[in-house]
């Protein structure tokens, strides 16, 4: 069993508040405005079933600090995974060597701050689960999905979870520890009918757990739904092209609206001006309907933090106010350079990485409508499931892979089709939702920006839009 108490972790680091202080200080020695240091501890756990047996089990761990300093807009960062001393004291030299200016600044002592919030629960962790336990849960899943129906010829169940320890400690005097569980149960299912194979997937979890397997969503429910969705694939049609109503359903489609519409309001885009939202702050951006927050203090949630990776506290963010830009998504870096206050969004895949701007859990609020009168409401048209994934460019144009949507006639849900793609851009997209559900659904990721991957969560209600290109079958 691993140990979970933060003692644990802070006896094997052996640095203490002292060392710390002085590899800020020596990071400085060259006349940078801001120095800081990230230490993670992680240990990281895999079982993967497939045909019938175990195809895989892993069990990793990572250890390493990171350096960093900030001097003007320029950041140098260094890291390693010795964490003696005399190593930390040369990449905290090496990181200082972008600042030249002769002026030494001071670093403020550091002083231990107590977390004020509280999102994850430490009790029933599945990483305190042996092994067995874990094939267990992982086989629920892969047996409910192969038994679902005779024309499942594949299933891959994989369930991966991690505790990550991190320090945080800066030339400010910050200096915070926090404890992140992480837990995901994913099933694959292939279904094979006259030649034609389809995929359907599945995934649940979070910062929870071994009781949100028994009570919010169980394995064999993750198993059915994968299976349910391949299933419906095989007698799927090709998807008309054209422009048309679109209804994106309640959920999965959290997905584009991460990707088109989160990514441009991260902060170095803004201050860079690489982002279609750079110098829009205070103007109307959306339907007046349309609001957009990002909320990293909903417990237990995949992309909830207690702080983010530069330790500064968490807290919902609003991005999009009733159609109206009014923030962006902000690290230490960004926020000093656009004069804004830091919130939260500082974020990095792992020690060896400098914290960007990233979304955490980003959600589109609900509406006035129940998602039948959203639908209903649409003539002729398209509905949205599922995703396979997407892409979005700097200009703000993105296309979208379904993997499952439903032709809408005469307000109603027709035939399955698939091997469609949404096109679009990103204001089009803002402007033209016109109709938003009652009903909330979240998405689990993984999300990539600049050769970095961090998890989060998007939610969507059932939203309709007046007009959108799909691409399919003319």
């Amino acid at each position: 069993m691993i140990k979970i108490e933060e003692k644990y972790f802070l006896d094997k680091l052996q640095l203490s508040k002292e060392d710390l202080n002085k590899l800020l200080s020596l990071a400085l020695e060259n006349g940078g405005e801001f120095s800081e240091i990230f230490i993670e501890y992680r240990f990281n756990n895999s079982v993967t079933l497939e045909e019938d047996i175990v195809k895989s089990s892993s069990r990793t761990i990572t250890l390493g600090a990171g350096i960093r300093v900030i001097n003007g807009e320029q950041t140098g960062y260094t890291y390693t995974n010795d964490l003696s001393f005399d190593k930390l004291k040369k990449i905290a030299i090496t990181a200082s060597s972008i600042a030249k200016s002769g002026i030494k600044n001071e670093v403020a002592d550091l002083s231990k701050s107590s977390l004020k919030n509280q999102l994850y629960s430490y009790d029933n962790l599945i990483t305190h689960l042996d092994l067995e336990k874990k094939i267990n849960l992982v086989r629920s899943a892969y047996d409910a999905a192969l038994k679902y129906d005779k024309r499942i010829i594949k299933v891959s169940s994989t369930l991966a979870d991690e505790v990550q320890f991190v320090l945080i400690g800066n030339s400010s005097g910050k200096y915070v520890t926090d404890i992140r569980p992480q837990t995901r149960l994913m099933v694959v299912s292939t279904a094979e009918e006259n030649n034609n194979r389809d995929t359907g997937f599945e995934n649940a979890g979070g910062r929870v757990g071994v009781e949100f397997f028994e009570t919010e969503k169980r394995p064999e429910e993750i198993g059915k739904l994968a299976s349910e969705e391949a299933i419906n694939l095989l007698s799927a049609y090709d998807s008309p092209a054209g422009e048309m109503p679109v209804v994106l359903g309640g959920g999965q489609s959290g997905v584009l609206i991460h990707e088109a519409v989160g990514h441009p309001l991260e902060a170095d885009g803004a201050w860079k001006k690489t982002s279609i939202m750079s110098g829009k702050l205070g103007e109307m951006v959306a339907n007046p309907i349309v609001t957009i927050y990002d909320d990293a203090t909903i417990p237990s949630y995949r992309g909830s933090l207690n702080i983010d990776d530069e330790g500064t506290e968490t807290k919902p963010v609003l991005l999009i106010e009733n159609g109206k830009l009014v923030d962006y998504m902000n690290d230490l870096l960004s926020a000093k350079i656009l004069k804004h206050e830091p919130n939260g969004h500082g974020r990095r895949e792992s020690y060896r990485f400098s914290p960007i701007p990233r979304m955490n859990n980003t959600v589109l609020e609900k509406g006035d409508y129940t998602p039948e009168e959203v639908i209903r409401s649409v003539k002729k048209g398209f509905f949205a499931k599922s995703f396979q994934g997407g892409m979005v460019n700097s200009t703000g144009k993105f296309t979208f892979s379904v993997n499952l949507g439903y032709l809408i006639e005469d307000g109603q849900l027709t035939k399955p089709v698939k091997n469609a793609t949404l096109i679009g851009s990103n204001f089009e997209i803002l402007q033209n939702i016109d109709m938003i559900g009652n009903d909330i659904g979240f998405f689990l990721g993984t999300c990539g920006k600049d050769g970095q991957s961090v998890p989060v969560t998007c939610g969507t209600p059932t939203v309709r839009i007046s007009k959108m290109t799909v691409g399919g079958k003319l």
